[in-house]
């Protein structure tokens, strides 16, 4: 699954440059994540950072974005061949 940020996002900004696929970035109102481009930092860590450092606990698995890891690290391989 891709990870997404809730409207409980403080705009802290300290979630965005932890993660490794560049797949948040700010959003009209709160930070949003790029479902193309988040694998739960499957390849680069054993569990997602920005979950990590968030300080809200505002970025949950998005339930409409199923994806088995293996679907993530095929994700991830097609993001970092480039």
């Amino acid at each position: 699954m891709a990870l997404m940020i809730t409207d409980e996002c403080i705009n802290c900004d300290v979630c965005e440059p932890e993660c490794p696929n560049d797949a948040i970035s700010p959003g009209e109102e709160i930070y949003v994540i790029d479902p193309n481009l988040c694998t739960e930092c499957v390849g680069h860590y054993d569990e997602p950072q920005c979950q990590q450092v968030c300080p809200v606990d505002c970025i949950p698995l998005d339930p409409e974005r199923h994806e088995s890891q293996d679907q993530l690290m095929k994700k991830y391989r097609i993001i970092t061949a480039a």
